[in-house]
């Protein structure tokens, strides 16, 4: 069974990243390189990897992330920055698809999850550029706040022809237990009814409480996520090296199959592998 990590981050020069100035940054403030991703990759028995952007939201990052893309067989996808009220968009994403490693391009990712409006993926200049994505035949990754996950619905039903892939489950409270899964539920399976949206079941180790989570406090969230999506639309991703806030990389992967248990071959085989190369077109 191939194994796809569905979403993780590199980065070398932690100063340009400015979210990683936060105190609480500090054991993750430091170099993440090509060659320690792949030691734990080869550790955890997973075969690729989709390497996506990490909030740096510029074009420097891009150059960056091919460069390491290229030297590493087992990243087979990468979702680069994109600013969708660019209006010079699509001359952007055509030019990184045509450049060394630009077959690897197989998505792109805004941190809408900075954006102040919960209503952002509404706004029509964005929409614009969502369609620019479209076109260029890529996916969207959604990185959303839960206040996010009604206008991130809107979006995908606006545009059925667009992949969207939802990052960290829409990043519920876990830590605020009960309270959490209820802020989170309603909205989220409203964007689940969306059949070109897919999720990563990732990231839920540091939206729970970092020092004294368990695999019980991500199950209600997994298996909601397995209810509403199924296992042909729910991928696993590490989130390595921001995991390490609050788990190792191994730690992540058993706990999210803890949590999802009792799973049957085919659901294993698909969130571990299959989603990921179905819905962002891996060549693997």
């Amino acid at each position: 069974m191939l194994t796809v990590d569905a979403h993780h981050h590199l980065w070398q020069v932690p100063q340009a990243y400015a979210w990683l100035d936060d105190d609480r940054m500090r054991m993750i403030r430091r170099q993440f390189t090509v060659a320690q991703l792949q030691a734990q990759l080869r550790a955890a028995g997973v075969g690729r990897s989709v390497l996506v952007e990490g909030g740096r939201c510029d074009e420097a990052e891009s150059d960056d992330l091919l460069r390491w893309a290229a030297e590493a067989p087992q990243i087979a996808g990468v979702v680069l920055w994109a600013d969708l009220a660019d209006p010079a968009l699509a001359g952007r994403l055509a030019r990184h698809l045509r450049r060394p490693g630009g077959d690897r391009v197989v998505g792109v990712r805004s941190q809408v999850q900075g954006e102040p409006d919960p209503d952002h993926l509404d706004r029509p200049v964005v929409r614009a550029g969502l369609r620019a994505v479209e076109a260029a035949g890529l996916a969207f990754d959604l990185v959303v706040r839960v206040d996010q996950l009604p206008s991130a619905a809107r979006a995908a039903a606006a545009l059925p022809q667009l992949r969207f892939v939802l990052n960290h489950l829409g990043k519920p409270e876990i830590r605020a237990g009960a309270a959490g899964l209820a802020r989170w539920r309603g909205p989220f399976a409203a964007l689940a009814e969306q059949p070109n949206v897919a999720a990563k079941v990732s990231g839920l180790v540091t939206e729970a409480d970092w020092a004294s989570w368990r695999a019980d406090d991500l199950r209600p969230f997994a298996r909601e996520a397995l209810e509403r999506f199924g296992p042909d639309r729910l991928m696993f991703g590490s989130d390595w090296p921001v995991c390490l806030l609050a788990a190792s990389y191994g730690r992540v992967r058993a706990a999210l199959l803890q949590a999802l248990a009792p799973l049957s071959e085919a659901a294993r085989t698909a969130i571990l592998g299959g989603t990921a190369a179905r819905v962002y077109g891996l060549r693997v």
